[in-house]
Formats: C-alpha cells, sequence, structure tokens
C-alpha cells in the first residue's frame, strides 16, 4: 500500500507518456517528411515543365535559325541603302501610275522610338504618291524584306492631283547591329 502511488507514476503513467511523447514525435517527423516530399514533388514538377518548355522553345528557335542568320545579316547591312534597293524593286513590280516615291529622308541623330532606346538606330522619312492598294501592297512587300523597320508615323492626305490618288508620309525607325 505504501509504493502503490510510485507504481502508479512509474509504472503507468510515466511510460504512458513517454509512449505519447515517442508517438507525437513520430507523427510530427512523418508530417514533416510528408511535406517535404510534397515540396520536392512540386519543384521536380515545376522543373520538368521548364525543361520540356526550354526544349520547345529550342525546337522552335532551331526551325527558324535560318531566319535568324538571314535577319542577322539585314541588320549588319545600311539601311539607307537596304531601303533605296527594296523600294526600287517594289516600284518595278507595281504599275507607276499607282506608285511614285516623291521623297526620300534620313535624318541624322535619334529620334522617336530610338531615343528611349540603347540600341543603334537611324531615321527614314519617306513620301509617296499612289492608291490606297498599291500603298498597302508596297508596305507590306518593304515591311516583310525589312524586318527592322518599325513604323513611327504615317501621314495619309487626298492628292490634289488625281480623285483615286492619295499623298502618304512615312517615318520608319530602322534598327541596326
Amino acid at each position: 500500500m505504501f509504493y502503490r502511488q510510485s507504481i502508479l507514476i512509474f509504472g503507468f503513467i510515466l511510460p504512458l507518456l513517454a509512449c505519447v511523447g515517442v508517438f507525437a514525435g513520430g507523427l510530427a517527423i512523418k508530417s514533416n517528411a510528408t511535406a517535404s516530399f510534397e515540396n520536392k514533388q512540386t519543384l521536380f514538377k515545376a522543373t520538368e515543365m521548364n525543361r520540356f518548355g526550354s526544349i520547345g522553345l529550342e525546337t522552335q528557335v532551331g526551325k527558324r535559325r535560318e531566319h535568324f542568320e538571314r535577319w542577322n545579316e539585314q541588320m549588319k547591312n545600311e539601311s539607307s541603302n537596304s531601303i533605296t534597293s527594296h523600294l526600287k524593286e517594289i516600284g518595278d513590280m507595281l504599275p507607276a501610275k499607282e506608285f511614285q516615291q516623291t521623297a526620300a529622308e534620313y535624318p541624322p541623330g535619334k529620334a522617336g522610338f530610338a531615343t528611349s532606346s540603347a540600341q543603334k538606330s537611324s531615321q527614314v522619312r519617306l513620301a509617296f504618291r499612289g492608291t490606297f492598294r498599291s500603298m498597302q501592297r508596297a508596305f507590306l512587300e518593304l515591311e516583310t524584306r525589312m524586318p527592322q523597320l518599325q513604323l513611327q508615323e504615317l501621314k495619309i492626305d487626298p492628292s490634289s492631283s488625281s480623285s483615286s490618288g492619295l499623298n502618304f508620309q512615312v517615318t520608319y525607325t530602322a534598327w541596326e547591329k
């Protein structure tokens, strides 16, 4: 009878508390390990998605490699000479009554979009007289042949010399390498 309290405390309660502590510690370790595993699975899935995305981008870039090299070559050429030669070729394709280049100006220095960029560029101001359809076709051809041109300003006025003719004033930023 004298030892009943000691036996109860040291024989049952303390071992029970030790078991509960070990069990709680085991649950904490398991939940921590589970959270870490799920976090690592999520990171792995994200990494795999990024890897597959980069493989897809590499494939797309590989398909356009020839265009990229061609564009780099175009960027190396002087814009004023290229524009002049392309406009001559475009003018030969279109009817003379519907397309006439009236002016070409290459002002020095940066202006427009180029003022806020460190990229080398030049300005090009062109003036034309022609029909809307022919000018659309000419602009399409020019911008297709020279993707480094960025339209900055387009002004269209009716021509005083003909009823179907229009006067076009265009300003481009020509990006260069």
